[in-house]
Order: structure tokens, then sequence, then C-alpha cells
């Protein structure tokens, strides 16, 4: 009998997306392109397909704290990450896990408005999450529109840019993302990273697609599963980033809306992974 062997594990705390592209089953994907074994914890199930979504359940705030506690007393958490945190309720009772089981290093996607600029959470989970959750991350990645929300501050330029991450880094967090992939002109697709000491400019270029469903999600995810294999959080970032920016290159012809990109490029391409 072969001898079972060590392997990086991570967790995600998401919603389901049913079309694939996005959600858990774009950060259970991205884990296993990486080698790290990815366990879940759902928070909603949502209908939808490269078009939109057409609707969305909940699940109970202790259905979620469950799925946590049943992973990490077991197969235990090398990094873990959330994204679609739904509601107040949830927000709390997910930061509560995280601290009574000492879970980390954790990365947090807001998920609070989309990329077009849409709120997803009400006012009272943009609290909790900024209150409870935020001063727990290792990394907190949002987008351009989160990031205006967290900080107050208005983004059109590099500086507000790096503004903004300062003004989040003193809500809590080791460090912060800001990305900038709503961002005007020349600036689109380039983020910045501040850890309360260095600023970063990370520019890989822009990628001209369509199909950038789980761009978000999969940064995350990749983030998280390269903090599970022992990477300085600067480090995953990188890392991270330059996944999916290689990954955009990839799109798939899925749907008749804006679909997704492959996961699995190199080996689509009949190379390693690496």
């Amino acid at each position: 009998m072969e001898i079972p062997r060590q392997v990086a594990t991570a967790l995600t705390i998401a919603g389901s997306d049913s079309g694939g592209g996005a959600g858990i089953q774009a950060d259970l994907s991205t884990f296993a392109f990486h080698r790290v074994h990815g366990t879940s914890a759902l928070t909603a199930v949502t209908s939808q397909n490269t078009q939109g979504v057409i609707r969305v359940d909940v699940l109970p705030a202790p259905s979620v704290s469950a799925q946590i506690e049943a992973v990490a007393t077991d197969i235990g958490v090398g990094a873990l990450k959330t994204g679609m945190l739904v509601n107040q309720q949830i927000i709390i009772s997910v930061a509560h896990q995280v601290r009574a089981l000492k879970l980390g290093p954790l990365v947090v996607d807001p998920v609070m408005v989309s990329r077009a600029g849409s709120q997803l959470l009400d006012d009272h989970a943009i609290g909790a999450l900024r209150e409870l959750l935020l001063p727990l991350a290792t990394v907190a990645t949002p987008n351009r529109h989160e990031a205006q929300l967290l900080s107050g501050v208005n983004i059109h330029t590099l500086e507000d840019m790096r503004e903004a991450a300062r003004r989040i880094h003193r809500l809590g967090p080791k460090a912060v993302l800001v990305k900038g992939g709503s961002m005007p002109g020349a600036l689109c697709g380039t983020d910045i990273w501040f850890d309360g000491t260095q600023f970063e400019t990370l520019s890989l270029g822009i990628v001209q697609t369509p199909n950038t469903h789980g761009t978000g999600c999969t940064l995350s995810a990749a983030l998280a599963a390269h903090l599970a294999l022992g990477r300085t959080p600067l480090e995953a970032t990188r890392l991270a980033k330059a996944y999916v920016t290689a990954a955009l290159h990839h799109p798939l012809a899925l749907g008749r809306g804006n679909g997704p990109f492959s996961h699995f490029f190199s080996i689509d391409r009949g190379s390693k992974p690496g």
C-alpha cells in the first residue's frame, strides 16, 4: 500500500456559481492547479450563467460555521480565503470561527461591490466586514469600488489608490491589495500593494478579453494557495497576479455572455503546471 503523502490545504468560504466560472468552483479549480487540496464552506447557492445571476439562496449562518469547524478540526486549514459572505450574520459567524479556531493566514476578498459598481452587501454587513473580518486578514483584496467604499477616497489616480490602501490598512489587515481592473486608461490592470511599510505597484499589462468572469475569486484563491504553500504575502500576491494574467490569455468559448477563462491553461497546452 502506498503511504499517503502530505499535502497543503486551503479553505474557501464563499458562494457557489452554477456556471463554474467564479465562487467556490473557481476557487477549488485554482487550488487544484496549484497542487493544494481544496476544502469549502458554502455561504449561498447562486443560479447563474455567463449572462447574469437569476437567483440566490443563502445558507443559515450556523451551517456556514459548522462547515468551517468540520474542516478545521479534522483536515486542517493551511490558509483560507473569504469571498461572497452575503450578510451580517454570516460575516459575524465567519469572524468568530477564524478567531476561535485560530485560522490563518486569511485572504479577505470583500465582495462588497461588483466590478461594475453595484453594491452587493447592505450597510450592516459592510460594517461587520470592516470591524470584525478585515482586522483578521493577512491580505485584503478590494477592487476599485470596494476600496472607495472602505476608504472614503474617490479613486482616479495611482496616488488615490495608494491613499486608499493606507486608509484600509488602518482598519487592521496586515496588507492590502487595491485592484485596478476598472481603473481608467493606462492604469487599468495596475494594482497597489501596501503592508504598512512599503508600497509596490504591480502591473503585468492589460489582457483584452470580455471573458473576465471570476478574476477576483481566482486571484484571492491563488493568493491563499501560495500562502498555504509557505510563501510570503507579497510573493504570494505577485504569483497570484501572474497566474490570473496568464489565465486571461486563455478564454473559454462558453455561453452567450461574459464567460470565464481556463484555470488549467498550462495543462490544456500540454505543459506541466508550475
